[in-house]
């Protein structure tokens, strides 16, 4: 590679940031499908016509968002899935990975939380492919513990869909809490994971009424 193709390939990779980064303001204050790429080019210094070298058009600029807000996680909910075999621990450390990125990146959360659900339908999918993929990683760890000894592969991803789902209403709670709420909002989701782990323990357990303690049992004659 020459030394100016390099210093252009540099400059392009400036300019593309840069237009996510101004998006990502902008969007503090509202939702993508609003988002005009003049105001993202405006913000940035650059013509209109400089916003399709990078992207296609906003939906795939807020494609672009997900992955930088999702993407850098994977590795990391990977390292505390494999750290340990202790599930008190890895609980708390991804209670404190999930409050770390949102005291750390609150617009990239924020896009996400309003996203989710929002109107640019290739951004809702990229969200949930993430999620998806969020919850299969943490599936196939599970599946290494001896407490999982006989679960179908379904439950499995069920249970690591649960696991995800909280990660994101976590981060939710976090953001509309604030700083002041952050140690409520954590403890709750401590709370909230132990409760998930415990029915985890037993949901291979026979429940059949007669067995449960506390629950009637009734016949066809009654």
């Amino acid at each position: 590679m020459s030394h100016t193709v390099g210093i252009r390939r540099t400059q392009k990779l400036k300019t593309r940031q840069a237009l996510l980064d101004a998006a990502l303001q902008l969007l503090e204050h509202q939702s993508l499908s609003s988002l005009g790429l003049r105001e993202v080019t405006r913000a940035v210094g650059v013509a209109p016509t400089a916003f399709y070298r990078h992207f296609e058009d906003t939906a795939a600029l807020g494609v672009a968002l997900v992955e930088e807000a999702l993407g850098s996680l994977h590795g990391m909910i990977g390292e505390i899935l494999a750290a340990t075999g202790d599930s008190e621990v890895r609980l708390d450390r991804s209670v404190d990975l999930i409050i770390r990125h949102v005291r750390e990146q609150p617009a990239h959360f924020r896009f996400i939380a309003r996203e989710q659900h929002g109107g640019v339908g290739p951004v809702r999918e990229a969200i949930a492919a993430q999620l998806l993929s969020f919850a299969e990683e943490v599936a196939a760890a599970l599946a290494e513990d001896p407490d999982s000894r006989g679960w179908s592969d379904e439950d499995l991803l069920m249970l690591g869909g649960l696991y995800v789902d909280h990660m994101v209403l976590t981060a939710s709670a976090m953001l509309e809490a604030g700083p002041a709420g952050e140690h409520r909002v954590a403890e709750v989701a401590r709370r909230r994971l132990r409760l998930v782990t415990l029915g985890r323990l037993h949901w291979l357990d026979d429940t059949n009424p007669a067995d449960m303690p506390g629950i009637p049992c009734t016949s066809d004659d009654d």
